[in-house]
């Protein structure tokens, strides 16, 4: 009966160091997961960084699949550049300058590492007062600003036929916001694309899925400026 306690007093203080024993090894384990990850470089652990188009149907891809439209295809030209971002859609076909301020909020939303504004061309189009345009534009930039999300303007030309007056206001407009606002600013948001047929739906005003390739080669070089370097 002795021999058998003395047996059972070894096994039991040998499970009682086994189980010390590997206590031991998980917490040390645990100590260093969480080291590991202390260690690993922010910019492993930051999710994708994230772009919204806020516009017109110049962004939403008017008559275009989604994915011929431009923020889909600078989302892929993006990646192929090893930049890790996701590029939102806030395109509405028709909307104005005052339109994207009304919907701004909700259209952004919280946690944009950027905003193109690409605004205006409906203004101009419906001969909407240029101060009128100029003021929503403004207070879109100033609220984005109050949330230190950078901002691309993206600018717009009047159409010819809009009066001498008429065309210097408004193409007056996206300096004169650059200069007030310190925003980064690519001049004309259809470069290499307005006025080419082949680039340009029957409706001679918004882009094919060609001319939505020319215009992200376009602004290219003014997106990657306001992002880190992949």
């Amino acid at each position: 009966m002795l021999f058998l306690s003395l047996r059972q007093i070894i096994a039991r203080r040998t499970l009682s160091l086994a189980y010390g024993v590997a206590r031991s090894i998980l917490q040390t384990a645990g100590v260093l997961v969480i080291m590991l990850s202390l260690a690993t470089p922010a910019s492993a652990q930051k999710s994708a960084l994230r772009i919204v188009a806020l516009g017109d149907s110049l962004t939403a891809g008017y008559l275009l699949p989604q994915k011929n439209a431009f923020p889909t295809v600078l989302e892929r030209v993006l990646r192929e550049r090893g930049h890790k971002v996701e590029v939102s859609n806030a395109g509405v076909s028709g909307d104005t300058a005052s339109g994207g301020l009304e919907r701004l909020d909700w259209a952004v939303g919280d946690g944009a590492d950027l905003v193109i504004v690409e605004l205006g061309a409906n203004d101009m189009l419906r001969g909407v007062d240029p101060s009128i345009t100029r003021k929503a534009l403004a207070e879109i930039i100033t609220r984005l600003q109050a949330k230190k999300i950078p901002v691309l303007l993206a600018g717009m030309v009047a159409a010819p036929g809009m009066g001498r007056d008429y065309e210097a206001k408004f193409n007056a407009i996206y300096e004169d916001l650059v200069r007030e606002f310190g925003v980064a600013l690519y001049p004309f948001f259809l470069e290499g694309v307005a006025g080419k047929s082949g680039l340009l739906l029957q409706d001679g005003l918004h882009p094919t899925p060609e001319g939505v390739e020319t215009i992200v080669r376009g602004i290219l070089p003014s997106v990657e400026s306001l992002l880190p370097k992949p």
